[in-house]
C-alpha cells in the first residue's frame, strides 16, 4: 500500500492506494476517498500524478512562464500577482506578501503600484515582510542605518512603498540595523560556546544556541530571528512569497550550501565574493564599508508560503534556474527546495525570460514528465 499526497483540482488529498491499482480503481478510489468530483480535463493529470508515485518518479506541481524580456517578465508577473491578491481578498480581509530586494523584481513593483493606484486592488488590505537585511550598514546608530542608500528599507521606499497612494496596512523587514556589527564580532568572538557554523560554503548561517551566555546573542536570537519568524506567524502566515534568485541559486541571504532544514530566520555571516561583489558594482566604497553579515528568512520559511512566485532573468541565472527543476535537490542550490514545496501542494509558479530559461526550454519533456507545466509566453 502507498500514501501520498494528490492534487483533485483545488486542494490536496492524502491517498493510500493498493500497489496494483489500474486506472479504473485509482479514479475510483480518488473519487470515493476525497469526496472530491472529478472535472472534465482532470483525469489524465490526477492519473499521471497517481502513476508516476507507483513508480517511484517524483511529480511536482510548478508553472514556468517563459517571456521575451524583463519588461514582459514584470508585466506576465504583475498579472500574477495581482489576480492571486484579489483572490486573496475574497476569502479575508487582508493579503499578506513577502517581498524581495534586487534589480529582478524593481519593473513587478512599479506596475504593482500603478495598479493598486488606479483602482485594480486595495493596497490598504495588504501587509508585508520582506525577506531579508544587512547587518552592518555604515552609520553610527539604528537610524542611520535604516536610512542608509543601501538598505533595503530605504530601497523598498523608493521602488514600491513610496509610489502607493493609499499606504499597505504595515511593512515589516528583518531588523538588521539594529544589530551592531561590531558588537557582533565583539560577542562572537568572545562567547564560541554560544554558537555553530551551519553550511559547506564560505557564506555560512550562524546558529545561537537555546540559553547562551552572551545576553547580546539571546537578544538577537529571541527578537531578530525568532521574533521576525513569530510576526509572520502571527499574520497567519505568507500569503504569496516573491523572490528572486542568486546566480548559485540561493534565495535571499540563503547562500550555497547553508541546510534546509531549521532555516526560518537567520544570522547570517556573507560569503567574502559577496561582500566583494557588492564594492564591485558601486553599492559600497570599501571592504570596509560593506557589511559582512545579514538577517534573513531561510528557504525553510520561504517556502511555507502559499504560492512562491520566482523572477529571474538573464545569462547569470540559466543554471541556477535550470539545475532548480533538472537537477538534484541540494543545499547547494538553495531553491532547489522548492520542488519538495511543490510536491507537498505547494503553488510553485516560474516566471523567467528566455535566456534565464533556454535550458528548460529544450527539456520540456523531461520536464512534463516531472509535473512542471511550460508556458511559452514569449511570442505574445
Amino acid at each position: 500500500m502507498l500514501q501520498n499526497s494528490y492534487y483533485t483540482g483545488n486542494k490536496y488529498i492524502k491517498v493510500v492506494i493498493p500497489e496494483k491499482a489500474g486506472k479504473r480503481s485509482l479514479m475510483f478510489i480518488i473519487q470515493n476517498r476525497t469526496g472530491c468530483r472529478i472535472k472534465p480535463g482532470m483525469t489524465s493529470y490526477m492519473f499521471n500524478r497517481l502513476s508516476n508515485n507507483l513508480t517511484g518518479e517524483s511529480t511536482m506541481g510548478i508553472t514556468v512562464y517563459v517571456t521575451r524580456d524583463f519588461e514582459h517578465m514584470s508585466e506576465v508577473a504583475a498579472g500574477v500577482v495581482i489576480k492571486k491578491i484579489i483572490e486573496t481578498h475574497k476569502g479575508k480581509d487582508s493579503a499578506v506578501l513577502g517581498l524581495a530586494t534586487g534589480n529582478t523584481p524593481t519593473g513587478l513593483y512599479k506596475l504593482l503600484a500603478q495598479a493598486a493606484n488606479d483602482g485594480q486592488f486595495d493596497s490598504g488590505r495588504i501587509r508585508s515582510f520582506n525577506l531579508d537585511e544587512y547587518v552592518g550598514l555604515p552609520g553610527d546608530n539604528a537610524q542611520q542605518r535604516v536610512i542608509h542608500p543601501e538598505s533595503y528599507a530605504y530601497f523598498m521606499i523608493q521602488e514600491f512603498f513610496g509610489l502607493l497612494q493609499r499606504k499597505f496596512i504595515e511593512t515589516r523587514l528583518p531588523c538588521g540595523a539594529l544589530i551592531d556589527q561590531k558588537t557582533l564580532i565583539r560577542e562572537l568572538r568572545g562567547n564560541k560556546q554560544d554558537w555553530t557554523f551551519q553550511g559547506t560554503d564560505a557564506g555560512k548561517s550562524i546558529v545561537i544556541k537555546a540559553k547562551p551566555a552572551s545576553a547580546y546573542l539571546a537578544w538577537i536570537r529571541k527578537d531578530i530571528l525568532d521574533g521576525y519568524a513569530r510576526k509572520i506567524k502571527a499574520a497567519g502566515g505568507i500569503d504569496l512569497q516573491i523572490i528572486g534568485v542568486g546566480g548559485r541559486g540561493h534565495v535571499a541571504f540563503h547562500e550555497a550550501g547553508i541546510p534546509f532544514k531549521g532555516s526560518t530566520v537567520l544570522l547570517v555571516r556573507l560569503d567574502r565574493d559577496t561582500i566583494a561583489n557588492a564594492v564591485q558594482d558601486g553599492h559600497f566604497p570599501t571592504l570596509g564599508d560593506s557589511p559582512n553579515y545579514a538577517v534573513s528568512m531561510g528557504a525553510e520559511l520561504v517556502y511555507q508560503a502559499k504560492t512562491v512566485l520566482l523572477m529571474a532573468n538573464g545569462e547569470r541565472k540559466v543554471d541556477a534556474v535550470t539545475r532548480s527543476l533538472l537537477g538534484d535537490v541540494t543545499p547547494e542550490v538553495p531553491i532547489s527546495y522548492g520542488r519538495q514545496y511543490a510536491a507537498k501542494g505547494g503553488d510553485l509558479i516560474y516566471v523567467i525570460d528566455r535566456i534565464a530559461g533556454r535550458e528548460l526550454l529544450a527539456a520540456r519533456k523531461q520536464l512534463k514528465v516531472k509535473g512542471v507545466n511550460i508556458k511559452d509566453v514569449s511570442a505574445r
